[in-house]
């Protein structure tokens, strides 16, 4: 925190702008050592949220023009004083400024140096610092909303209101065991079990939405699967919006397993085009069907490809038995054909059914609703705040735990000085999930997730 820092904050490669970040006490000066502004006016001088054009000058050598913009303290992103640089985009000019910058009294930030100190300093809490990545790595509207209600602090919000349910309860009871002379009320059993009980319930909703929440951020691994020539390459073509399959007449096309991130709705999936399950004599095509049964005992997601303008053959009565308890959606394609399924088989095994054209996109609507549904993206909303990540789900599911114990406590006639125990051991789990009371080695696993730069 005593030293002035440097990073770049634009990605890689060649842009039409880049950015370097200094943040710390000498921030200031240590540009000013740099830049010449083109109205001669200092950098020191400079007020708050304002701007300079000028040339970055090292040593006498001319590098870049430059914009810079100034931030003062505590009123930055760090809550230090801040200066951003913006010059060219490209990896010579960018990594050349850094390095005037650098040996004009700045050290390298490390990851998430700039966020941490932004924490440290009291500018956003540690939900809120982490949800910086994830709306840097969101990869569609929900999951960016999700990332930006964090960032709000509205996770931290549902999280404290749990904390001063079991504050208050906490507080009543060390109270009244610590002051019995000031004839503090003895605190009713039924009030303490109403209080511990709604507590649990709000955490058990917040962390009933965390697989969804992951889902909106991550993706689903998704395998398409059926018999040959039932359209599985031409629904990954669909779906990727391109000619990511080959896509023929000939059974057996596809032996390899094809992959491609796409998004369904709002939904990232992460889809695999498997060869076609039968049985065969090929030897090459043998290994392609032996690799997409084993993704489909792994898929996250399984989009189980049927013909509508053929009967139900052996291969596709196999695929239905591998359904079984499987998170899955029953694709009926070639809707524009006339249909010859035999659908009231398929509801037996497949209780989410979709009915589409591959090869002209009819119904994929209804395939990103069923997604949503089997998923339970569409029970949630993403603006009120999710766990975002495995040490938020830890904290919570030990404060869960201590509610429960506390509970079964009362049940059992057990002395409320050791309920008290129990439900402040809730409360720490709480105040570190928030960073309210958290040690500095989470501090440290936290950030050193972050890129360098921000």
């Amino acid at each position: 925190m005593e030293k002035t820092i440097a990073a770049i904050s634009t990605p890689p490669g060649a842009g039409g702008m880049g950015v370097i970040r200094v943040s710390g006490e000498n921030a200031v000066e240590t540009v000013e050592n740099i830049f010449q502004s083109i109205s001669e006016k200092k950098v020191s001088k400079m007020k708050g949220y304002t701007a300079a054009y000028g040339k970055i000058i090292d040593r006498g050598e001319f590098i870049d023009e430059a914009v810079i913009l100034v931030f003062k303290a505590p009123h930055s992103y760090t809550g230090e004083d801040v200066v951003e640089i913006s010059c060219h985009g490209g990896m010579y000019i960018t990594k050349r400024v850094l390095r005037a910058v650098l040996a004009n009294g700045a050290a390298p930030a490390g990851p998430g140096e700039f966020t941490k100190r932004a924490f440290l300093n009291g500018k956003m809490g540690l939900t809120e610092a982490e949800s910086v990545m994830d709306i840097i790595s969101a990869q569609g509207k929900q999951s960016a909303r999700t990332a930006l209600s964090v960032l709000e602090g509205k996770l931290r919000k549902r999280i404290e209101s749990v904390r001063d349910i079991l504050v208050g309860l906490a507080a009543h009871l060390s109270a009244w065991a610590d002051y019995p002379e000031d004839e503090i009320p003895e605190i009713d059993e039924d009030q303490l079990i109403t209080g511990l009980s709604e507590s649990k319930a709000r955490l058990e909703k917040i962390l009933g939405e965390y697989d969804a929440g992951k889902v909106m951020r991550e993706g689903v691994d998704t395998v398409i699967a059926g018999r040959p020539n039932v359209g599985k390459s031409t629904l990954m073509n669909l779906l990727s919006g391109c000619e990511r399959s080959i896509v023929t007449n000939i059974p057996g096309t596809t032996r390899d397993v094809i992959e491609e991130t796409v998004m369904l709705g709002n939904i990232p999936l992460k889809l695999s085009d498997t060869a076609g399950i039968r049985n065969t004599d090929d030897p090459v095509e043998s290994i392609g069907v032996k690799i997409a049964k084993e993704r489909l005992m792994s898929a996250g997601l399984i989009f189980a490809v049927f013909d509508s303008s053929e009967p139900l053959s052996d291969d596709d009565m196999e695929l239905l038995e591998m359904l079984s308890d499987a998170p899955a959606v029953a694709v009926i394609n070639k809707t524009d054909l006339e249909n010859r399924i035999e659908i009231d088989i398929i509801r037996e095994k497949c209780s989410h059914i979709v009915f589409i054209s591959a090869k002209s996109g009819n119904g994929s609507e209804m395939l990103a609703k069923e997604v949503e549904n089997i998923i339970g993206t569409d029970k949630i909303d993403a603006s009120q705040g999710m766990i975002a990540n495995e040490r938020q789900r830890s904290d919570a599911e030990n404060a869960l735990g201590s509610i429960n114990e506390a509970l079964d406590a009362i049940n059992m006639g057990i002395t409320f000085d050791a309920v008290t125990v129990i439900i402040e051991d809730a409360i720490n789990s709480l105040l570190e999930l928030t960073g309210e009371r958290v040690t500095e080695a989470v501090v440290d696993r936290v950030f050193s997730n972050f890129c360098v730069g921000k």
